[in-house]
């Protein structure tokens, strides 16, 4: 480390002096000459962090690289992805025989460690070669990815968007895409969390069958009147009448009919169970939101729901867990007679966690699975609600052979404390699935007392 410090140093001392710089003193032409230099700078700065991400490696007590890179850059989980990717393809291989071999995009990699390419002039030549057909030769590939490359060096990203577009139709004229590469493309991710109105926007990608199913179930259930949740009934057998009043747009039809579809199979008891519980939403909220019909509960996803839409939810639900009362409600306290929670216990830890409470993680409740907080059921363990904790399968693994420990302090979170030495792990208390906590004046965790929580 003692070479690549000092070589650190005067990068920062560069900074430095360059930030003290009067830059009143350029005129307007001098102004973009020296952002032009700063740019390229700036590129190839970030052309060496990838070099160095590629070479990353997990080491005992580490948590999965892009889990841990996203913590020690304080980044998201989504751009830490993104740039293992991008590293990926822009450093040099290593066959399984150990000779080298030239990164995935040998041109623009030569580009990119000059410092002539931007993220976006990535982007584009990044999603030409992931929506390229399978049948293009690779000596064609390789001639395109050497044109692209030479184009990004001299055009914006938005002008290189359209070369690239006319590129593939020349080496794909015809249009055609076998089966693989439609199934390649396949998918549905949501659009970053939900909007301040609690609204989601998510992008599918469906291939033909799926189109075609989903296309027969809307021509019957998004007709005028079907699923209308307008009416103080919604129904399946519309009248002409609920049909005639029926004011919603197509595409909210469409809407209300995927909610049909899904609601009419969660908490089905022929789909099992997920994690000991029911397939079905499970929600907590506050005895106080409940009774004011106001206020917002918290699924095991993280999705904030309106009260009165859970409410109504309740209603033609399979499952539905109603209020828990520490007086006269189900006990919840489990000996140490079994190692496995209880269906009971692990609805308390929903409300009570939320998600996996590692430090940084985002797997919410329905990804993650019960943990023994103090000390682990094998060695002696209790497996009492106040023991009980969250956590996913690779955090979970992380105390079990990494190194990690864990306890519950007296507020009820959960400590994660990292192995000796290793002070670029993050430890302590994971708050991404109790936001509030961060909010100015709220200095600690919710009350999660078993008489103010509804699931």
């Amino acid at each position: 480390m003692g070479s690549i410090d000092v070589v650190l140093g005067v990068l920062d001392d560069a900074v430095e002096a360059l930030a003290a710089v009067d830059l009143e003193m350029l005129d307007a032409p001098e102004r973009f000459a020296v952002l032009e230099r700063l740019e390229t700078v700036r590129r190839r700065q970030v052309a060496v962090s990838h070099t160095l991400v590629a070479r990353l490696e997990r080491f005992e007590g580490c948590p999965p690289v892009p889990i841990t890179l996203a913590d020690v850059l304080r980044i998201s989980s989504r751009e830490a992805r993104r740039r293992i990717r991008d590293a990926e393809q822009m450093a040099p291989r290593r066959a399984l025989t150990g000779e080298p071999l030239p990164p995935v995009l040998p041109e623009t990699s030569k580009a990119w460690h000059a410092g002539e390419l931007d993220g976006e002039h990535l982007r584009v030549i990044q999603k030409f070669f992931r929506d390229l057909p399978g049948h293009v030769p690779p000596i064609e590939r390789e001639k395109a990815e050497r044109t692209l490359a030479q184009k990004a060096t001299a055009l914006r990203p938005d002008q290189l968007d359209k070369v690239a577009h006319r590129l593939a139709l020349h080496l794909n004229p015809d249009g055609t895409f076998s089966d693989e590469d439609r199934a390649r493309k396949r998918g549905f991710v949501w659009c970053g969390g939900q909007g301040v109105d609690g609204m989601s926007v998510g992008r599918l990608v469906a291939d033909p069958e799926l189109r075609s199913l989903v296309d027969a179930w809307m021509a019957k259930f998004a007709a005028p009147g079907m699923c209308n949740p307008a009416e103080d009934s919604p129904t399946t057998t519309p009248s002409e009448q609920v049909a005639e009043r029926d004011a919603r747009s197509y595409a909210q039809r469409q809407h209300d009919a995927l909610k049909a579809l899904v609601r009419g199979q969660l908490g089905d008891p022929k789909f099992g169970q997920h994690n000991g519980l029911p397939v079905t939403v499970i929600a907590t909220a506050t005895v106080q939101d409940l009774q004011a019909q106001a206020g917002h509960a918290v699924t095991a996803s993280g999705t904030l729901l309106p009260i009165p839409d859970l409410i109504r939810m309740a209603s033609h639900a399979y499952h539905y867990l109603a209020l828990f009362d520490g007086v006269d409600g189900r006990g919840l306290w489990l000996g140490r007679t079994k190692r496995i929670a209880t269906a009971d216990q692990r609805i308390m830890l929903h409300a009570k966690c939320r998600g996996c409470t590692r430090p940084g993680c985002d797997a919410p409740g329905y990804h993650s699975g019960v943990h023994h907080a103090a000390q682990d059921w094998k060695s002696g363990g209790t497996t009492d609600v106040d023991d009980l904790t969250l956590a996913c399968p690779p955090d979970n693994q992380l105390v079990e052979t990494g190194g990690w420990t864990t306890r519950q302090l007296p507020d009820g979170s959960t400590e994660w404390i990292p192995p000796p030495g290793l002070p670029m792990l993050r430890g302590g208390v994971n708050d991404y699935h109790h936001p509030e906590r961060l909010l100015e004046g709220d200095s600690g965790p919710p009350s999660n007392d078993a008489g103010n929580d509804a699931a």
